[in-house]
């Protein structure tokens, strides 16, 4: 690896000296068109420019259509496969029969997969920021899912409605029967399934290095300038923050796929930079892929699984609500709407959600449903942003290509 990158280098050198009407340009006049590039793309949001954002965004739309639609032409045998067996299911959905059972199972199993599957292909995905589904999806759910175990003293929620609501079932537990294993077995499948969605999320940095490392081109994106910022600077780093990167990066690139299961089984916001790495040093797939899967879906889910249960165990939600209530001051004014959210819970677990809702309830519910919807919107305003500035980008490629021609 220690030679790949040091061919990189020399290419990099190689490339930096672009012939220009039969000159070679200055590298440092054009590091520094393209810093102006990326500062006039950088200005192109919502807030700033709206007419503009927006007109860019649609365009950009219609530029991804026309590339999808000519690359679907050029595969018509994969096209007309995909439509025969579409028809194929959506015959057996719809006709009558003694198998509907099996597809009725089949397509609840799938949904719930998807579902969290997108949420976790959501949380990771390099289109301008992340969604932080863990922290207003998969997380409100296990800690749901472990209040609930404990105040029935079990885990066979009845299917439906659970996951959509969760009721305690007719017979009761016995007291002290929930152990955090049991908990954990509950939870399992949503928690992996995200774990799954968050490792697919991975793939476009490292696709993105590996194509530019085998056309030999520099991808005008900022996560890889830096990384390749950081290959020439290595040995001048002074700073926390690249230490950290350089360290990720060195421990990827020396030991391999173990390297790459260590970044990926701890909660970190560097991994993108180990994307990069693999994908910038010709790490296979397989290899970045499936060690990235082990440690996203089962060694970093379980972590996380197992810190948010002991958090929202019983014993310990009793002493944070108590905690709160000691607070100087607001304390009681403060712990009195926690204390009426868990008793109007245990009432809907226990089928009396129909006695009305305590007014502590509708006040926290009114400020979670108000920060999703506000991460929601961050999260699109993000997308727009990220594909206007790439459609300003064409424009920018397309004028130094005319320059060029010139």
């Amino acid at each position: 690896m220690a030679e790949n990158g040091k061919n990189c280098d020399q290419r990099r050198v190689a490339m930096n000296k672009e012939q220009y009407n039969g000159n070679f340009t200055d590298p440092s006049s054009m590091n520094e068109k393209k810093r102006r590039d990326r500062e006039e793309r950088q200005n192109i949001v919502l807030w700033r420019q709206p007419l503009i954002t927006l007109q860019y965004f649609s365009l950009e739309i219609l530029v991804i259509l026309k590339e999808w639609t000519s690359k679907l032409w050029h595969r018509q045998n994969l096209v007309v496969s995909s439509l025969l067996l579409l028809a194929m299911l959506i015959a057996t959905y719809y006709v009558e029969g003694a198998h509907q059972q099996y597809v009725q199972r089949i397509e609840k199993q799938f949904l719930l997969y998807a579902y969290w599957i997108g949420l976790g292909i959501l949380s990771s995905v390099g289109l301008g920021t992340g969604l932080h589904t863990f922290l207003l999806y998969l997380g409100p759910h296990i800690a749901s899912v472990t209040l609930a175990a404990y105040e029935c003293n079990s885990v066979n929620f009845p299917e439906p409605p659970y996951p959509d609501q969760i009721i305690c079932p007719d017979e009761e537990g016995i007291e002290g029967s929930i152990s955090l294993w049991s908990i954990i077995s509950k939870v399992r499948i949503e928690a992996c399934m995200w774990g799954v969605g968050t490792a697919i999320g991975e793939l476009p940095p490292y696709f993105m290095a590996r194509a530019a490392r085998l056309s030999g081109a520099e991808p005008d994106d900022e996560e890889y300038q830096e990384f390749e910022d950081m290959l020439e600077h290595a040995e001048t780093a002074q700073d926390f923050a690249s230490r950290a990167k350089l360290a990720i990066q060195n421990l990827v690139q020396k030991v391999g796929f173990f390297g790459i299961l260590a970044c990926a089984s701890i909660p970190n916001p560097l991994f993108d930079l180990a994307g990069i790495t693999c994908g910038h040093f010709l790490v296979p797939f397989w290899t970045f892929f499936g060690a990235t899967l082990i440690g996203k879906a089962i060694i970093k889910m379980h972590i996380q699984k197992i810190f948010v249960i002991i958090t929202f165990s019983k014993h310990i939600v009793e002493q944070m609500v108590a905690f709160i209530g000691a607070v100087p001051g607001i304390g009681p004014s403060l712990q009195k709407p926690f204390q009426e959210y868990l008793e109007a819970q245990r009432q809907k677990l226990h089928h009396k959600s129909e006695t009305g809702a305590p007014q502590g309830e509708n006040w926290l519910s009114w400020v979670f449903e108000k920060l999703v919807v506000v991460m929601v919107c961050y999260f699109i305003l993000s997308i727009i942003n990220s594909m206007a500035q790439s459609y300003a980008k064409r424009i920018q490629q397309r004028l130094n290509s005319e320059e060029k021609t010139k």
